[in-house]
């Protein structure tokens, strides 16, 4: 839009020749709206920036009598005095933002054929021009921003700003806007798109602005009366209406208080339109200029840019698509790399746990084997029980106390061991009981079911009951809380009599329950097989007691029961003392766990001597008659040896020396058969060596090499110090004897079942022949004497039967002490000594109230003896023993 003075070829609004004065606003082109008649005032020029009163298009000051021509200059100049075209002055009003105009002004936009506001009304007083000459501020900067036009304002020239820029110049930082003043604004003088500026006045035709005189008397004519009222007419400077028309140089300016904002508006007229001040004496009078220079015209030097208006900026929306579709981008490389590695690269391993969790396998626990004797009676047996368990979250706080009291009454356990269980915090199994008869489980889940009990269940298993308690208990073992063998037969037979667990392969859920038509694999367990011993159920609770109760009698530590068969080496009884109850093995202390039978070594003492006499008997140095000179004490090395009590020299015989148990008398027959004889012979009957009973943790004893024995070691040797054996190898070397001088290995198991139950005998023990039958006869007849009313075992006779056999006494070497501390009492034989069955043995450690064998163990062999030849039913021979060796000589 452009401002003119006039639309069309009648006289425009924006006239002066009407009654209010020049519009000076923008008007939409078109055909111009009809003119208002001049008033009387019309030759002032009084609205508008007022030029001489020529009517038409081109002027900016209203209508002439001539018909709207436009003036000549196209400028809307006031003339001065002489009747030109005056000096830029100042309008009444400009410089100063309003909110309305005046009586020229006009909106931006306004509808044609809206009345104009009636004079008087419009524009500010004038202020007087400086005394320096310098163009006002609305003559040579275009003054203040309009926001709709004072006298002669426009819309457009309120929103250009207030900034006094020097003409041709554009805003700094902002484009020109095309204002109307031509090349003041634009740039561009004379082209027809640029818009008249809104708010700079000057010269259209180039001129320079008036002095200060001319301006004076141009701002302030005598004659610019208003016509109605009288007062000074007021009105703006506006810009030529033509388009492409040059801009008018600026003129002098009043200078403006920094900082003072535009004066607010006046109140609302009448019609709703703002009051101006009245021209005249209340004018406020111009401020002078500040001196500058280098401005053409003596204008004011430019203002600087006023900040523009905030606007919202809004982001790049491709930058944000960009970035959101790299993040999305990088989480979805995220997931498909995790995709891949779960379903690619790891996929077996994670479908392997998953298997893991899901299936789940039961074990089909197999069914152990029994133990029984040699005659089939259970000895240890496996039965099926319940385990009673309670989940201690499932239990109220207040049932606490009921529910421990119902418990400790079937269980029969202590009420606070079963309350502490209760009430474990956190737990979700605390097990009560894990060997409870059927019966009793049913009764207890029937009374909790009726006492609205939660959280107790039982659960079936199997259990390894003792019938006999104690009854053979080291030589059997004990299985521990997982079934398996953990000492005695038990661990030596633990593969055998366990069996093979069966499994039961299903899928269940997290909550443990099975799930629905899915895979099941069963696999039936293998029934363990039943292991029979060569043990005698009675035989074995005889020799028990009777070692029981000589343990106990004598104050002695241990002691060993070992009765054998003298012609396959079958062990019938194997007691120790004390022995270990197997229904309550956790409360034993774990070192009399162990067989000492087996496990035990220890000096045999004098019950050695019989080895000593089978070599000098089978080497032919000695016969049983040949009469030996025997002193209490013989020197060996740098040692003097006794016998166990002093004496005169005693004429004994060979037998004589076994009889009596003369150590000194038994050096002596050692030392005629030289210690390498002595050494291999010991090492026929099996010392230094397992006895091979397969038995748990069996011993083989120590014998030293015959290269090793010190001076006094080969003398020692001969009557039992400074050999070590077990029991069990002791009753092996009388078993020889008693087997006419064959060795049979001891056998415990006779055999054990097979899959479908039937019974598999054990492979033969396996027999070696030691001495010959003759030495071995002879020997037997030593060792009958030794029982006779002259040797030392005579405690150990049995009326009615023959017995044969040898006190030991030895020194008792102790690791506690470091030495020898206290001594073994050994006794072991055979009856009937003309035709021997039985073999028996009974050895006690450390005796407190006694300590010869003869005194202490040989009451022990006399018991067990006699029980067991009446077990077995084996009758006396009912034969005398021979006289025709004697013990003694005359000479």
């Amino acid at each position: 839009m452009r401002e003119t003075g006039g639309r069309g070829s009648g006289p425009g609004r924006g006239g002066s020749g009407g009654p209010a004065g020049g519009s000076g606003r923008r008007v939409p082109k078109g055909p111009g709206r009809p003119g208002r008649p001049g008033g009387p005032d019309a030759s002032r020029g009084t609205s508008g920036r007022g030029g001489p009163e020529q009517d038409g298009p081109g002027g900016r000051g209203g209508s002439s009598p001539s018909g709207g021509q436009p003036s000549p200059e196209g400028s809307g100049r006031r003339p001065d005095a002489s009747g030109r075209s005056g000096g830029p002055r100042r309008a009444e009003g400009s410089g100063r933002r309003e909110e309305t105009g005046g009586a020229g002004g006009s909106s931006r936009g306004r509808s044609p054929g809206k009345p104009a506001r009636p004079e008087g009304s419009s524009g500010r007083s004038p202020r007087p021009e400086p005394a320096s000459g310098r163009p006002s501020r609305a003559e040579g900067a275009g003054g203040r921003n309009a926001r709709s036009g004072g006298a002669g304002g426009s819309a457009s020239a309120g929103r250009t700003g207030g900034s006094a820029v020097p003409p041709g110049r554009p805003r700094a930082g902002s484009p020109a806007r095309d204002t109307g003043d031509g090349p003041a604004r634009g740039g561009r003088p004379g082209s027809a798109s640029a818009k008249p500026p809104a708010t700079r006045t000057g010269s259209a035709s180039g001129k320079p602005p008036a002095s200060p005189k001319s301006s004076a008397s141009a701002k302030h004519p005598a004659s610019a009366k208003h016509p109605a009222s009288g007062r000074p007419a007021t009105g703006r400077p506006v810009p030529t209406g033509a388009a492409g028309r040059p801009g008018r140089p600026p003129g002098p300016e009043a200078p403006r208080r920094p900082g003072r904002s535009p004066r607010p508006e006046e109140p609302a007229g009448p019609a709703g339109r703002p009051r101006v001040r009245p021209a005249g004496d209340q004018a406020r009078p111009p401020r002078p200029a500040p001196a500058t220079g280098g401005n053409g015209g003596g204008g004011r030097p430019p203002r600087p840019p006023a900040r523009p208006p905030a606007t919202l900026r809004l982001g790049n929306p491709g930058r944000r698509i960009s970035v959101g579709l790299i993040a999305m981008t990088f989480v979805l490389s995220i997931f498909a790399g995790r995709l891949i590695q779960l379903q690619g690269l790891d996929s077996k391993v994670y479908a392997a746990e998953a298997a893991k969790q899901r299936v789940q396998g039961e074990k089909l626990t197999a069914r152990r084997g029994s133990i029984t004797d040699a005659a089939g009676h259970e000895l240890a047996l496996t039965r099926e029980a319940r385990e009673v368990y309670v989940d201690p979250s499932e239990v109220k706080p207040a049932m606490r106390d009921q529910m421990a009291t119902f418990l400790a009454t079937e269980l029969g356990q202590p009420k606070q061991d079963i309350a502490a269980k209760l009430a474990v915090p956190g737990s979700r199994y605390q097990k009560l009981a894990s060997a409870v008869e059927p019966s009793v489980a049913g009764r207890i889940m029937q009374g909790a079911s009726k006492l609205k009990f939660k959280g107790l269940g039982t659960r079936s298993r199997y259990v390894r009951d003792y019938p006999g308690g104690d009854l053979a208990g080291t030589l059997l073992g004990f299985v521990g809380d997982d079934g398996n063998g953990l000492s005695g037969l038990e661990s030596t037979y633990d593969t055998l009599l366990a069996g093979r667990d069966g499994e039961q392969i299903i899928e269940t859920g997290r909550a443990g329950q099975r799930i629905p038509m899915t895979r099941s694999t069963v696999k039936a367990p293998v029934e363990g097989r039943d292991v029979r011993l060569t043990i005698d159920r009675d035989i074995q609770w005889a020799a028990q007691k009777a070692i029981a109760e000589e343990v106990k009698a004598t104050g002695a530590r241990t002691g060993s029961v070992i009765v054998m068969d003298a012609r396959d080496g079958r062990v019938y009884a194997m007691a120790n003392a004390p022995e270990l109850d197997l229904n309550d093995w956790r409360r034993t202390s774990p070192e009399d766990w162990v067989n000492r039978a087996v496990t035990d070594v220890f000096e045999p003492g004098s019950t050695n001597k019989v080895i000593t006499a089978a070599a000098a008997l089978e080497s032919g140095a000695l016969r049983p008659d040949t009469a030996m000179r025997v002193p209490d004490n013989i020197r060996c090395a740098d040692q003097v040896l006794r016998d166990s009590h002093p004496h005169s020299v005693e004429r004994l015989t060979f037998s004589g020396v076994v009889a009596t148990s003369s150590n000194v008398g038994t050096i002596m027959a050692a030392q005629k058969i030289g210690d390498q004889r002595l050494y291999e012979m010991m090492r026929r009957f099996g010392f230094g060596a397992k006895p091979g009973s397969g038995l748990y943790r069996e011993e083989g004893g120590l014998l030293p090499d015959w290269r090793n024995w010190s001076g006094s070691q080969r003398c020692t040797i001969a009557y039992g110090q400074g050999v070590s054996v077990t029991a069990l190898q002791t009753a092996s070397v009388y078993q020889t004897i008693a087997n006419g001088g064959v060795r049979v290995t001891p056998t415990i198991v006779a055999g054990t079942t097979d899959e479908r139950g039937a019974f598999a005998p054990a492979a033969p023990a396996a027999r070696t022949r030691v001495i010959s039958e003759r030495a071995a006869r002879d020997v037997a007849g030593m060792l009958e004497a030794a029982v006779g009313a002259e040797g030392t075992g005579n405690l150990a006779a049995i009326d009615g039967y023959r017995v044969a056999g040898k006190t030991g006494t030895a020194m008792r070497y102790d690791a506690e002490c470091q030495g020898y501390c206290g001594y073994t009492s050994t006794f072991v034989g055979f009856a009937p000594a003309d035709a021997p069955r039985l073999v028996v043995l009974a050895v006690v450690q450390d005796p407190q109230k006694a300590h010869y064998g003869g005194e202490v163990a040989a009451p022990v062999f006399k018991k067990v003896m006699t029980f067991a030849l009446k077990s077995q039913k084996i009758p006396p021979t009912a034969t005398r023993p021979s006289a025709s060796v004697p013990i003694r000589t005359g000479r």
